[in-house]
Order: structure tokens, then sequence, then C-alpha cells
């Protein structure tokens, strides 16, 4: 079904924003309801082009008026975010999440013109620990569920997404379960904690991590609006970075933390503002998380352009990262290590 009248919430934020003003410059779509708390800035603004900027709480009931209104027909829920903001962030982010989500569902359940509904969610619902396996696919469970943050939040919008399907099985409903973004033109917890002069690790474990760049992410919502493709698909790039060759390739200096120590390491950087490590982004830290693409590919009819070294180091460029070590000195005092080597176990002994 080709969307005429499209609402996509959480606008004021890249994938939405950017999402509203692809849609708005296709004459094919004839309106674009961009609908977020927040103004977006005066750029995306002005990208969105003819997109309707529309400042509505989706916690409030009266979203549903909007939907009715506008007799919307697809939904894009963008707005699930793991961002917390502001002294009482992860409270509001919780109740944008959960109680949004539940409100948004409520108002496309009781409009008869909703025939799709994109919702962006997030690999996370996989968990993270010792006992996961190589690769999730979609018919998983997590070994341990979330019990709090994002990850738990993600959860339980699902569980209401499948909900709502099955009151309303004439609605298409996708969900896209996104790996971690990456790129240089979004902000998320993972391209700040990169950007770190000093990167806190956990002592003894090296996360296997899959990353999607923002762009393609982009273009997996662009795609799923467009066109009729029900159900449940990871997203994410091919291949795979371990968290310590991530760094390397950042130029930043690894800074291995104890496990006890490492939630004082998360209260010290959150303190002074400059990432707000959560729960389960810690665990992430830990173990990492791979998913399998093949559903994707073959059933959504989409591959990533970047793979998840490419788009790391698109993201690297991009934010124009210099080492933090100048590397010639490392190599330089490599080079006279060796040769002081050399001559102890030669002639210099």
């Amino acid at each position: 079904m080709a969307p005429k009248v499209v609402l996509v919430t959480g606008c004021s934020r890249f994938l939405g924003g950017h999402l509203a003003a692809r849609l708005a410059a296709d004459p094919a779509v004839d309106r674009v309801l961009a609908v977020d708390t927040e103004q977006p800035s005066r750029d995306l603004r002005r990208r969105m082009g003819r997109a309707e900027f529309v400042r509505a709480d989706i916690r409030n009931p009266l979203i549903a008026k909007v939907v009715a209104t506008a007799q919307v027909d697809t939904v894009v829920h963008a707005s699930v975010t793991a961002n917390p903001a502001g002294p009482t962030g992860r409270t509001a982010m919780k109740e944008m999440n959960v109680l949004g989500t539940m409100q948004l569902l409520a108002a496309c359940q009781q409009s008869p013109h909703v025939r799709k509904l994109v919702v962006k969610s997030t690999t996370a619902v996989y968990g993270a620990s010792s006992r996961d396996p190589a690769v999730f696919t979609e018919e998983m469970g997590p070994k341990d569920l979330p019990s709090r943050g994002y990850a738990k939040d993600a959860v339980e919008v699902e569980g209401f997404v499948r909900s709502f399907s099955r009151r309303r099985p004439d609605v298409d409903v996708t969900v896209l379960r996104f790996a971690n973004f990456i790129g240089p033109r979004i902000d998320t917890v993972l391209t700040r904690y990169f950007a770190l002069p000093v990167v806190p690790t956990v002592l003894g474990y090296d996360a296997r991590v899959q990353l999607l760049h923002a762009e393609d992410a982009l273009a997996v919502l662009d795609r799923a609006v467009r066109h009729d493709l029900p159900g449940v698909f990871n997203v994410g790039g091919d291949g795979v970075l371990m968290l310590s060759q991530a760094i390397r390739r950042a130029g930043r200096v690894n800074l291995p933390v104890p496990s006890p120590a490492v939630p004082l390491t998360g209260r010290v950087f959150r303190g002074a503002r400059l990432v707000d490590f959560s729960p389960d982004q810690m665990r992430f830290l830990n173990w990492g998380r791979v998913v399998d693409t093949t559903p994707l590919k073959e059933r959504f009819g989409f591959t990533p352009r970047w793979t998840t070294l490419q788009a790391f180091d698109d993201y690297v460029s991009g934010r124009g990262l210099r080492p933090v070590v100048d590397r010639d000195l490392v190599a330089s005092v490599e080079h006279r290590a060796l040769d002081l080597v050399s001559w102890l176990r030669g002639d210099g002994r």
C-alpha cells in the first residue's frame, strides 16, 4: 500500500526528522506529520520542507485526535530512545518509550484509516550475557531477560505491538530491530563513547560489536514505509569489530576497569556529562551482541551499504577524530625498545 498520509514520531532526532524530510520530498505522499515534544533544529526543520511539525506528546491521549483528524494511514514510531536527557532523564525516557507507545497504539487501534505501522526497535531486546549464542535470529529470545533500562523498555514496546497486531490484523506491522547506530551525523551514547580521549572498558572482556550506519537505518525505515513488508527484522551491518579494535581504529586510549569499579566509572562519566551509561549498555560493553540479517536481505530486500567496519571508519573520518597519542611517537618508542632488546641480547651484555 502506497502511503498517502504519514505520521512520524521522534522528528526532532536524526532518524525521525530525516525520514520525515525524505517522505515530504516525495510528491506521491500527500501529507507528512512530524510529531515530537521538542522543536527540530533549524537545519533539520529546513530539510523537512513541507512536512508539518506537530508539537505533541504521544503520552497524551490527544494523539488519537491527531491521528483521526488527519486520517493517517501510515504511522512510523521512531521515538523509542536510549538517550535520557536531564536529571530526570531515565524516568522521562521510560514514560516516553512505554507509556508513549501505549497511547500511540491506542490511537492507531481507534482509527479505521491506519493501515501500516512501522516500529523502530533494537537488538537490545536479546539482552547481553555470557550465555548468548554467537548469532541471534529473530525467533530467539534473550538468555537473560533485560531487567531495566532501554532494553527492558524495548521488550515491553514489542509486547504492546504484538498485542496491537492481534487486535488489528488488517494493519501491516513491521518491527525493525536495529543494531547500534554509528555515523558522522548521528549522536548516540556509542558515538560519544568512542569519541572519549580515554575509553573505559571492562577488564578481561572484549565485546564483539555489530554496528549499523545511520544512513542505512534511514534507508531501511524509508523502504518499510513505501512497501508492504510485515514482520520482525534484524537490521545490522555485515561483520563485527572487537571493542578493542574499534578503540584502536578511533585512535583512543583503552582504559580497562575492574568489574567492581565499573558502576563508579559510569557515575563519574555521567556526572561529568560525557557519556550516560545505563546498566544494559554496560552489559553490552561486556559481552557484545551479533544478529543474523538473512531475512533482511532475502525477505525485506535490503542489504546495508556499509559493513560494520566501513560504518565505523566513516564515523571516525567524518567526525575528524585524531589519535590521542601520536602514532609516529608510538612507532618510534617501539622501534627504540626493539633496538634495546636486540642490544641486550647481543654484544651489549
